[in-house]
């Protein structure tokens, strides 16, 4: 009777169950359906009835691009040329002049030419802006110009570039380039190692091994790995560099989503190369994605000190989709956890401010790593070893996105002379002649208690107060302004660093910078004096 029963109950609830799933799947297709007839009618009717010629690629492109800004920062629409520039990120290798090149507005700088690649063999310095690319002025060129300096080895194009004020003519021959993983790795001394993985494309995890092994032959018995700067990439090769310090079989990451296929649980797959050599791993706010899983991972098993500055805080998952005519989606399709089970992302894209910007986490969820210390979640990762020259902060971010400091390195530069790394210094005078020149360049920049002043200045409620409140407002923000200045004093540790970085790039190329690290940067000198210590840096893992 009782079995009866139980049947005449859980019949009922399950056909419930399924049609309510049917009915839901049927709402989101018809929603679905129902906004893209809308989309397509308007669309159409707009460019048959506009007063003017529209230009229907130009406007669909910013309605995708503008639906996508809803989302997250990472979830992109690739049209042909975004699809073949993903691949060669992710491949190592392109053909084009070897210069890191960026565009802003209606001009073109020359970022950092490679060494003895094209572009350094043409002359093209840092700094240079580049105004004609063949025929084509750059002021002129509406899409991506940066498109015009790449194409097949062995061909040439014709370069206008203006110097400190003087306008000059390069041809490049354009050759295959090779974007290592790896760019630099060396004995800091006799018994640590230390190696540089910038990238986690397909040649991230062979060429750590590659130097890992080459350092311990060379007597290596520490480690440093520096994944400061480093934006991510592959997560494959993520999991392969973990694999090289832990054991086969390890749970390394894992990824939670609602479509049920891209729910994974990533475990180590290789024989590991060295699973008992202490190790240093340097991370900073530039470090993301794939240099948190790596960092993350190592921390939660508690296999690696890490040290430096909390880390970015992207803990998102993307995979290209492939659309028509060659293009492809760029879609984030889960959240990954580290061992412990933290997701470390840092901004919530789901919740906005008043001015539509991500709301940062700032509920932190306590987690145990294998020896039972704790990590928490929502923040990137948090080193155990904090050094104050790889902080940032909003000033020096500011300094930076406005090529500040790379302008000032620019004029260094060109002003100066310098044999070698062992006889720079950037001395009190320098750093005044810093300020000096900020001072000149009208740099400003937007603190959050100015953009609070302003908004209590502008709004309704302001007019109660009187004149004499808002009067007050003003002149408070007019010393808050004139503060900034003396606030690079109170920075002054992560400005040097930064300037001093961008200068030596200038002269001595990024593996000039790298030996210049091996003697006077503070995370690895700290990090090399921690491994010298065996009680210290057990104590920190306990």
């Amino acid at each position: 009777m009782k079995k009866i029963l139980k049947k005449k109950i859980i019949i009922p609830v399950l056909s419930t169950f399924i049609l309510v799933g049917v009915s839901s799947f049927k709402s989101d297709f018809f929603e679905i359906a129902k906004q893209i007839e809308i989309f397509t009618t308007l669309f159409k009717e707009l460019n048959m009835n506009y007063v003017d010629e529209t230009n229907p690629a130009e406007l669909m492109d910013n309605a995708i691009k503008n639906m996508l800004n809803g989302l997250d920062p990472y979830t992109k629409f690739l049209n042909e040329q975004d699809v073949e520039t993903f691949k060669i990120n992710n491949a190592g290798k392109y053909s084009g002049i070897g210069a890191l090149v960026h565009t802003y507005k209606e001009k073109m700088l020359v970022i950092e030419p490679y060494k003895d690649s094209p572009a350094d063999k043409a002359g093209l310095k840092a700094g240079d802006q580049i105004i004609k690319i063949d025929n084509i002025k750059i002021a002129d060129f509406k899409d991506d110009a940066t498109e015009l300096l790449k194409g097949s080895k062995k061909t040439s194009v014709t370069v206008v570039y203006k110097r400190q004020n003087k306008i000059k003519t390069t041809i490049i021959n354009r050759e295959e380039i090779n974007v290592d993983a790896v760019p630099f790795y060396k004995m800091v001394d006799t018994k640590t190692g230390y190696i540089v993985l910038s990238k986690f494309n397909q040649k991230a995890s062979e060429q750590t091994k590659k130097a890992l092994l080459n350092l311990k032959n060379q007597g290596a018995e520490k480690i440093i790995l520096d994944l400061r700067d480093n934006p991510g990439g592959l997560l494959s090769e993520a999991i392969n560099v973990t694999n090289l310090f832990v054991p086969k079989g390890e749970v390394i990451v894992t990824t939670k989503s609602k479509v049920q296929k891209f729910n994974n649980v990533y475990k180590t797959k290789n024989t590991p190369v060295d699973t008992e050599i202490p190790l240093v791993v340097l991370v900073n706010g530039g470090s993301a994605s794939a240099s948190e899983i790596v960092s993350g991972s190592l921390q939660d098993l508690d296999r690696a000190v890490i040290m430096g500055a909390r880390s970015f805080g992207k803990g998102l998952v993307q995979r290209p989709l492939k659309l028509t005519y060659g293009t492809q989606l760029k879609v984030t399709i889960s959240r990954y956890y580290t061992p412990s089970g933290r997701c470390i992302q840092s901004l919530d894209y789901r919740n906005r401010d008043t001015e539509g910007n991500a709301v940062k986490n700032k509920k932190f969820i306590d987690f145990k790593t294998k020896n039972g210390r704790k990590v928490q979640d929502g923040g990137g990762v948090l080193p155990e070893v904090q050094i104050s020259t790889t902080n940032t902060n909003a000033l020096t971010k500011a300094l930076l996105n406005n090529n500040v400091i790379f302008d000032f390195a620019t004029n260094y530069y060109y002003n100066n002379t310098l044999e070698n790394t062992s006889s720079f210094t950037f001395k009190d005078e320098d750093f005044n002649a810093f300020k000096a020149y900020v001072n000149t360049v009208g740099f400003s920049f937007e603190t959050e208690a100015e953009k609070a002043l302003t908004t209590a200045i502008h709004s309704t409620d302001a007019s109660i107060f009187g004149k004499e409140i808002e009067e007050k407002y003003r002149s408070l923000l007019a010393e808050i302004n004139k503060s900034k200045i003396n606030a690079l004093d109170s920075y002054k540790e992560e400005i040097v660093k930064n300037i001093e970085d961008e200068i030596i790039k200038r002269y001595f190329y990024r593996e000039g910078l790298y030996e210049y690290y091996l003697t006077n940067d503070d995370a690895i000198l700290t990090a090399t004096e921690l491994l010298r210590n065996a009680t210290k840096y057990n104590d920190l893992l306990r």
